[in-house]
């Protein structure tokens, strides 16, 4: 985890998202240190009129190759976000030739208490898998 879901207008080929949904799980696997096999992604298409991104007023020119990205994760701190959202940019363009203006990135922040990742259970209450790291008594 973090759960990833991408919102892209209709028209890539099953190939191309996969270098996308590829070249993402690189970055966020750099930014947040997560195992190789904490991959959670979703990918909606949606028709061009169903999906408006524009620029709030900052003159970002969007075109069809729009991606917004939905992050849903236990919170990761300032710095490991904005690592993220640097690599991710950098990872489409190399990969995918995505314009940094094309991407768009939303963190949504919650808690261990609202994962479950299977068994009806809460894993990281339970201790089947490891919370935050504690910081160390003095």
């Amino acid at each position: 985890m973090p759960l990833l879901h991408f919102h892209l207008i209709e028209g890539r080929s099953d190939a191309e998202i996969k270098t996308l949904l590829d070249a993402a799980h690189e970055a966020m696997l750099e930014a947040f240190q997560v195992p190789a096999g904490d991959r959670y992604q979703i990918v909606s298409e949606h028709k061009p009129s169903r999906m408006i991104v524009e620029d709030t007023g900052l003159d970002i020119p969007r075109t069809r190759d729009v991606v917004l990205v939905q992050m849903f994760s236990r919170p990761r701190g300032d710095e490991k976000n904005a690592l993220f959202y640097r690599l991710l940019v950098e990872r489409l363009q190399q990969a995918c030739g995505i314009a940094p203006s094309d991407v768009m990135i939303s963190v949504v922040e919650n808690q261990d208490a609202h994962w479950s990742f299977g068994h009806g259970r809460a894993q990281f209450l339970t201790g089947e898998l490891p919370g935050p790291a504690k910081p160390a008594a003095h």
